[in-house]
């Protein structure tokens, strides 16, 4: 039976590690995987999802979702990781994949760090039988964190690839602090 499973949360909040874990288990139970990252996700291995603790697992780059049916052979599992970058038909080619009997299981940021929701990750988690929000911890207080908190703003619109020189985990509050370290309510 086939079913949709998301992972979401902030950067460094282990989605990646969290993917790799539940493929990794059913590899163990020898079931069949494939997994696939869009082309965007240059940071780390074209070939591998790793995660931030450098766990990895290969994986297929690609450039658009429409790549990834013809793809997936005798897979039963079929993972996606940085989700969020794929273009809007993402959702139907889950669907499907779903109504062909896999498990579907993707990893991805549901929120740019202005707090808008990131690209088809709202819809994926509405259509998902199983949707886990992962935490990270906030680098300010502490405290459980859900922002990627761009340290810097840029003109490079919504979307830019980095690690933590350019992002860091923030709670609520934190992430409205101004640079003075005051709540900015603007």
């Amino acid at each position: 039976m086939g079913k949709v499973e998301v992972i979401a949360g902030s950067m460094f909040s282990g989605k990646t590690e969290e993917l790799i874990r539940r493929l990794s288990r059913a590899e163990i139970a020898r079931q069949k995987v494939i997994v696939f990252k869009p082309s965007i996700d240059t940071r780390y291995s074209e070939h591998h999802i790793v995660s931030h603790d450098v766990s990895k697992m290969p994986c297929m780059t690609i450039d658009n979702a429409d790549q990834i049916i013809p793809n997936i052979g005798d897979a039963t599992v079929i993972g996606i990781d940085e989700a969020q970058f794929f273009e809007d038909n993402i959702l139907e080619i889950v669907t499907t994949l779903a109504n062909m009997g896999k498990r579907v299981i993707l990893a991805g940021c549901e929120m740019y760090s202005s707090g808008e929701p990131f690209g088809q990750m709202g819809p994926l988690m509405c259509i998902a039988e199983d949707v886990e929000k992962l935490h990270a911890v906030c680098m300010v207080c502490g405290k459980e964190a859900y922002i990627s908190y761009r340290k810097e703003q840029s003109q490079h619109g919504n979307i830019l690839i980095g690690y933590s020189d350019i992002y860091e985990a923030r709670c609520r509050i934190c992430a409205n602090l101004d640079s003075t370290g005051s709540l900015d309510t603007e």
